[in-house]
């Protein structure tokens, strides 16, 4: 495990830490996780093996990463007020990211260590599973999809509430439903 890895792992874990006090939604916010994961990507994915098992390890752990993501966007509270989307991380969404980032990191202490590196090498081999970049591209991809479906899901809530009070702003006729109250979450 490189000085790289250990950077990164931490900053992605520190950027929902960041999130655990209430912040307005911006280009930042987005950006910043999705600059961390596009340059893991151009570090890490050098190859993409499919041969024997290697695809369905990849997209069992894209998937876990997948549903890590989305029920951490679901978690975090979305609200509009004062014009603006507002988000923070509850203890719970913060719990998922800290339990994915943490098994991530987790697995590749271990499996830098000489005990770690016979019994994957075993498991490998018992499941078909072809090299160790195998290994590397399921972790990266789910790293990816936690960080891009949580994302996704917190700008598609921020753009709900931005909708809906636009829209109530701009009716302003009796037959049109009332507009959330100014600090209603999603």
């Amino acid at each position: 495990m490189t000085l790289t890895d250990w950077i990164i792992d931490i900053a992605l874990l520190l950027i929902v830490f960041r999130q655990l006090k209430e912040e307005r939604l911006t280009a930042r916010t987005v950006l910043l996780p999705l600059g961390i994961i596009a340059w893991t990507g151009f570090n890490y994915l050098d190859a993409f093996p499919t041969a024997g098992n290697d695809l369905p390890l990849i997209a069992g752990f894209a998937g876990v990463g997948i549903v890590f993501g989305l029920v951490s966007g679901l978690l975090t509270r979305v609200r509009y007020a004062e014009g603006h989307v507002r988000i923070r991380a509850t203890a719970s969404a913060a719990a998922l990211w800290v339990i994915c980032m943490g098994f991530r990191l987790g697995f590749a202490i271990w499996s830098s260590h000489p005990s770690g590196q016979t019994h994957l090498a075993h498991f490998s081999v018992a499941h078909d599973i072809t090299s160790g970049q195998a290994w590397v591209v399921a972790l990266v991809l789910m790293a990816f999809g936690e960080v891009v479906v949580r994302i996704g899901t917190i700008v598609a809530r921020g753009g709900l509430l931005m909708a809906r009070n636009s829209h109530a702003d701009n009716a302003g006729s009796p037959s049109v439903a009332p507009a959330p109250h100014p600090g209603t979450y999603v």
